[in-house]
């Protein structure tokens, strides 16, 4: 069935994450990324996973030499939604390798949250 005049998804590049304490995958707080006027974007995990579900956003990194992995919404043993990127040769998730957003709306809120590496 073909949807007329049905808006396009965004195509955002996550740059850099926002994590917590949690364990693995659901460290990721949140993500962020730049704007094509330079400004800076934010999503929680929550807001992002809504945004793709929903065919708002489509989200992507891209590691050195250009390549691209795009973001999914995938869910723990115990049925939590999560982003992870889809593998390319390995299970590895690639958004866990992204740095910490250092982005000062972060700084306060990251320490709140318990920021750190993920495992």
């Amino acid at each position: 069935m073909l949807v007329r005049n049905a808006p396009m998804a965004r195509y955002l590049r996550i740059r850099q994450i926002v994590t917590t304490d949690r364990p693995g995958a659901l460290c990721i707080h949140a993500i962020c990324g730049i704007n094509p006027d330079g400004t800076h974007w934010t999503l929680t995990r929550e807001q992002a996973v809504s945004q793709i579900e929903g065919g708002m956003s489509a989200f992507y990194i891209e590691k050195s030499g250009g390549k691209r992995f795009d973001v999914v919404v995938a869910f723990d043993p115990c049925v939590n939604k999560y982003l992870k990127t889809i593998p390319d040769r390995d299970n590895s998730n690639e958004l866990l390798f992204l740095p910490n957003c250092l982005h000062f709306t972060h700084t306060l809120k990251s320490r709140a949250v318990g920021a750190g590496g993920c495992d």
